[in-house]
């Protein structure tokens, strides 16, 4: 069912290559904390998918929220979070320039604009 407020986001990063295994493995169970407050921060749908041949993670979630900045502070400033981060911001490079991790000022994911949507009949 699709929510007529919602912001799509899409994301994209580098997996470092000696990292694919452990990334995915942690993957498989992420912490109930991080889940959390997501959760609370109003992002529903995310997933995050791994094209092995260029190395990219690209991560696709919803947000149903009213204010999705005061919402990504919120997540940023979550401890929880800011432990995930540390293990998980190793295994990744960032594509921009001046980043110097998960939630800083220079954002550490990509984000990509939407160039096409088709959402079919309700």
């Amino acid at each position: 069912m699709s929510v007529s407020h919602s912001k799509r986001v899409c994301q994209i990063i580098k997996l470092k290559p000696e990292a694919e295994e452990e990334y995915i493995k942690i993957h498989a169970e992420v912490w109930p904390g991080v889940l959390a407050a997501l959760e609370r921060a109003h992002v529903v749908d995310y997933s995050i998918h791994y094209y092995a041949p260029l190395q990219l993670l690209i991560a696709n979630f919803k947000y149903i929220g009213a204010d999705y900045e005061g919402d990504m502070k919120k997540v940023a400033e979550d401890p929880e979070t800011q432990r995930w981060w540390k293990v998980t911001d190793g295994m990744q490079e960032s594509f921009n320039q001046g980043a110097e991790g998960s939630g800083k000022e220079v954002p550490w994911w990509a984000t990509l604009p939407e160039v096409f949507r088709f959402e079919g009949k309700a």
